[in-house]
């Protein structure tokens, strides 16, 4: 388990003091995927490196299993980094080293033999895909497979906590994909605990057990990702889930459709197994309204799927209430779409 308590980070810049992370308590469970989002500048980096002492806190304590991180001496944090490995935006790679030298040097550095790493590196090269590239150098790599070097590397010493610092970010989408994919992977075969910042929703949607979101160096926002997707509360949150989210046609062109008369535009928000419900045939059968559906989208996140379906009710105004109030005993959330014309 990991702890933060009153983590405050302040840096002194020639303009004055700034307070990058103000005030942050939280608690990540052992083998949880946990995500931190924010815009640039949010202080979610500063964060992440303060989880393995990059940064000292300036206030707070971190608590990495039962050690006080910001109370070890310099050698007992050495010992203690080699349970928490990190991968970067931009890889960090040795470009003078082969896949297999880049592996090896956590070990070197630990002082494990040489047919100890020899045996570690080919383990750690098949698990993150890269058989056949063991001599290659890094100038000879994808972005994709920079990466793969780069979470093999920062499991070299078995760590407990790995940390994801924008990890895929580089990264076009398909291979984004399969980076995530990875994670994933390696969190459910080696039930290691993965951080990751981001500040892209979909990153957060694929992999993440939970999430926090950061502004202005405060968490605003936090709770089980399937949650937060579905009742968002502030407004940065609300940006962040309309990444996912948000139709093709804008709310307000939405709302025009339905500025005939006897006619509502609707947002349903199925999570879970609703999203499986034949909900629109029922609408159909109980009442004498006529059903259009004008948009959806189903998203699949770590703990189930999260859909988004926009519909028309046209008929008279005290049947479209009671269609929606049986939409709503469905435990399927609804939002009228106005036109504010």
């Amino acid at each position: 388990m990991i702890s933060l308590k009153g983590i405050k980070k302040r840096f002194n810049t020639k303009n004055g003091p700034v307070q990058a992370v103000d005030g942050v308590d939280l608690t990540i469970e052992e083998g949880e995927i946990f995500g931190v989002i924010g815009y640039s500048g949010a202080g979610k980096s500063t964060l992440i490196r303060m989880l393995n002492m990059l940064e000292r806190p300036t206030e707070g304590n971190v608590i990495v299993g039962e050690r006080d991180l910001s109370t070890l001496s310099a050698k007992e944090l050495r010992k203690a980094r080699q349970e928490i490995g990190m991968i970067f935006q931009h890889f960090n790679l040795l470009w003078s080293r082969t896949v297999r030298g880049n592996i090896a040097f956590p070990l070197e550095i630990a002082g494990v033999d040489r047919a100890r790493r020899k045996e570690r590196v080919d383990k750690l090269i098949e698990l993150v895909g890269l058989e056949g590239r063991g001599d290659s150098y890094p100038s000879q790599l994808s972005g994709g497979q920079k990466q793969r070097v780069g979470i093999a590397r920062a499991l070299a010493n078995n760590p407990s906590v790995l940390l994801c610092d924008e990890a895929t970010s580089a990264l076009d989408p398909k291979t984004t994909d399969s980076i995530l994919e990875l994670l994933v992977d390696i969190n459910q075969k080696l039930g290691l605990t993965i951080i990751l910042i981001t500040h892209e929703m979909h990153v957060i949607r694929k992999i993440c057990h939970r999430v926090a979101v950061m502004e202005e160096g405060q968490i605003v926002e936090m709770g089980p990702v399937l949650d937060v997707f579905r009742r968002p509360q502030q407004k940065m949150t609300k940006e962040f889930v309309k990444q996912i989210t948000e139709p093709e046609e804008t709310v307000e062109a939405l709302a025009s459709l339905a500025s005939e008369p006897n006619s509502r535009m609707v947002q349903l928000t199925f999570v879970g197994d609703e999203t499986e419900s034949p909900l629109i045939t029922e609408l159909i059968r109980a009442f004498d309204i006529e059903v259009n559906i004008v948009q959806g989208k189903i998203t699949k996140i770590q703990n189930g799927s999260y859909g988004t379906l926009f519909v028309s009710l046209k008929g008279e105004e005290h049947i479209i209430n009671d269609a929606i109030a049986f939409i709503k005993e469905k435990k399927v959330d609804v939002e009228v779409i106005k036109n504010d014309e």
